[in-house]
């Protein structure tokens, strides 16, 4: 059975960091997409990061880039987000994704496997 765990969301001032990361249970993904989205109330789901390990893949929506870094320990399975200079706007549940097919995915319908998320939440 595959289980993605969320840890390392919180309360931060505007301005600060925070490194969420996912463990991956059950299999392996490293011919797969693996990605965080987030969420926040009354919005859809949208693509944050995602990686490709034996692609070397790594795709980042406009929004974060130079702010958010993902990578892999794939050692330990596990996923990892950095997140930097974060804003009001970053406040959001975040969810870490799998995929079972090949390929850098971006839509979270092309995910098969989702974790239980972790709130990130911006004061300004």
């Amino acid at each position: 059975q595959v289980q993605l765990v969320e840890s390392g969301g919180g309360l931060v001032q505007a301005g600060g960091s925070l490194r969420l990361s996912c463990a991956v249970s059950g299999r392996t993904f490293m011919r797969s997409a693996m990605g965080w989205f987030r969420q926040a109330p009354g919005k859809e789901r949208d693509v944050v990061a995602v990686t490709v390990s034996s692609a070397g893949a790594t795709y980042y929506t406009d929004s974060v880039k130079g702010r958010f870094t993902i990578s892999r320990d794939n050692a330990k399975n596990t996923v990892y987000l950095q997140i930097n200079s974060l804003k009001p706007e970053d406040t959001a549940l975040y969810y870490c994704a799998a995929r079972r097919g090949a390929g850098l995915a971006t839509q979270s319908g092309e995910y098969d496997y989702w974790g239980q998320g972790t709130q990130v939440t911006v004061s300004s």
